[in-house]
């Protein structure tokens, strides 16, 4: 019965979740070129965590994370190798030529 009701409560609200998630992805992706820049000033500042860039831009932890490792896997940020006190790590700009 548990089994049951957990697969039941997982594929209903993994099916609602998956619909608006993609939804949500897409739009999230498309604001990565607008947030770059805005990124990039609250940076200038120094390392900030995932929390604290969100913070800093009155935006959503989950839609910074997207925009924060898309800008890591084009270079455009790098993550300090040690942890916070919280578990978090650290982001910071990279240098870029011609910037």
């Amino acid at each position: 019965m548990s089994a049951g009701m957990s697969t039941s409560t997982g594929t209903s609200t993994g099916t609602s979740m998956s619909a608006s998630t993609n939804r949500d992805t897409r739009e999230i992706i498309r604001d990565e070129h607008l947030m770059r820049r805005r990124i990039l000033k609250v940076l200038a500042d120094g390392p900030k965590t995932v929390p604290e860039i969100a913070a800093a831009l009155d935006r959503p932890t989950h839609e910074v994370v997207f925009w924060v490792m898309g800008m890591r896997k084009y270079g455009y940020v790098a993550e300090i190798k040690e942890v916070t006190d919280e578990g978090y790590f650290q982001y910071q700009a990279v240098p870029r030529e011609g910037a």
